[in-house]
């Protein structure tokens, strides 16, 4: 499976009664139904660690991008109607600002990796505490509770996989409780995030800014009021689009369906 196509159904299953194993790219496995392929004896791996580093880093370049007003920047300086550059536009500090990771999974933790070297104070809620030589290590401290996590953080960055607890994990309640000077980067899944009560947020100032690589839909529709806020950028479900690491994708998947069609321990499986 490749951008969860072609879709694992009922149908799809009864007409491939000889089918061992769904390989699928990425992380994600929320566009397949396990219980349904358990039932018909089908195996599943992904490729959730190859996709990490890239990932992280574009977790990065949405904080920086987003804080330092890139695009915007972009566009003035580019445009036939600029005369000059105004003294007064100004951005927000990364180094040394408070980030709050939600999910500190294997991508989480690269983030926090990378944050450190920015100087930022690192607060993280996750269903488990990481140990103290892992948080010691990038500096982080866990927040037991989401919404002390929220109400400290200049940037909250979201890295959690989509299940049914975390669709819409972020709403108008935690929005509530950010700063109006909070950043929101967005690389999990798009229903992680209300997107209705994003725009409203958005639109209303009670947060600053969001940076997405991820919405629902995906693209989302020409007329949708996020692409008209100047104080959002999205880019296209780019997180692990390097071509090292697609490769290494489809090297993953190639190795699980080699081990599922040979019987032997097929890796990453789900």
């Amino acid at each position: 499976m490749w951008y969860h196509k072609p879709v694992i159904n009922e149908e799809l299953l009864q007409s491939l009664p000889n089918l061992k194993i769904v390989a699928s790219s990425g992380v994600g496995i929320d566009h397949l139904d396990l219980n349904l392929l358990s039932s018909y004896g089908v195996k599943v791996s992904n490729t959730p660690f190859v996709v990490s580093t890239d990932t992280a880093d574009l977790g990065m370049a949405l904080m920086l991008a987003s804080s330092r007003r890139l695009v915007e920047g972009y566009q003035m300086a580019v445009s036939p109607d600029t005369d000059y550059f105004p003294a007064d536009w100004l951005g927000a500090e990364v180094s040394g600002a408070t980030l709050g990771i939600v999910g500190m999974g294997t991508i989480g933790y690269k983030v926090a990796e990378r944050a450190k070297a920015f100087e930022m104070k690192i607060l993280y809620h996750n269903r488990n505490q990481r140990n103290k030589e892992e948080e010691s290590a990038v500096g982080a401290i866990y927040c037991k509770k989401i919404d002390d996590l929220l109400q400290q953080s200049d940037f909250v960055l979201v890295s959690v996989n989509l299940t049914p607890q975390t669709q819409k994990l972020i709403g108008k309640r935690e929005l509530a409780l950010m700063k109006p000077t909070t950043t929101l980067i967005n690389i999990s899944r798009g229903l992680v995030v209300d997107q209705d009560a994003l725009v409203e947020a958005l639109q209303n100032k009670v947060i600053k800014a969001a940076a997405l690589d991820v919405t629902y839909p995906e693209p989302l529709p020409r007329d949708h009021p996020l692409l008209k806020l100047k104080n959002v950028i999205i880019t296209p479900h780019i997180g692990s689009a390097t071509k090292k690491t697609r490769r290494l994708m489809m090297e993953n998947m190639t190795e699980s369906i080699q081990a599922g069609l040979t019987g032997l321990p097929i890796p990453n499986e789900v």
